[in-house]
């Protein structure tokens, strides 16, 4: 619904290897240089400002398409997974306490499920993987 069906015609027509996101910007630009010369836009400071607005717009859609094409090396991922998976694991065992009955005696482990430690895990994780 953004696009008529000649504008998807001629955007479909249009080969590229590349993501098309500069297309419409082209088209903007020229409707908007047309509807100075027309009087729709009545001076040119109002064009430069829906100028700089397009080339925000455009220079954020670019950085998109970079943070796609460039993809994050094997190592930093291992990195990551290794420091969710011993953190949790040290998590586990630091978070432990001893409780001794009496002074002097000693104590036995305090073997309960540390439901905020296997919450954090879960987060962490589910981060991860995403």
């Amino acid at each position: 619904g953004f696009m008529t069906q000649d504008e998807l015609k001629k955007f479909e027509s249009l080969h590229s290897d590349f993501n098309k996101y500069w297309i419409p910007c082209v088209w903007f630009t020229n409707l908007a240089a047309q509807a100075r010369r027309d009087g729709r836009i009545r001076d040119d400071v109002a064009l430069r400002l829906l100028m700089d607005e397009l080339n925000l717009y455009r220079a954020k859609c670019s950085m998109l398409f970079h943070y796609d094409w460039i993809s994050i090396p094997l190592v930093y991922t291992q990195v990551v997974t290794i420091a969710v998976y011993s953190f949790f694991a040290f998590c586990l065992i630091g978070r432990q306490f001893l409780e001794p009955l009496e002074p002097g005696q000693e104590g036995d482990l305090d073997m309960y499920i540390p439901l905020s430690t296997l919450l954090q895990f879960f987060f962490y994780a589910g981060w991860l993987k995403v």
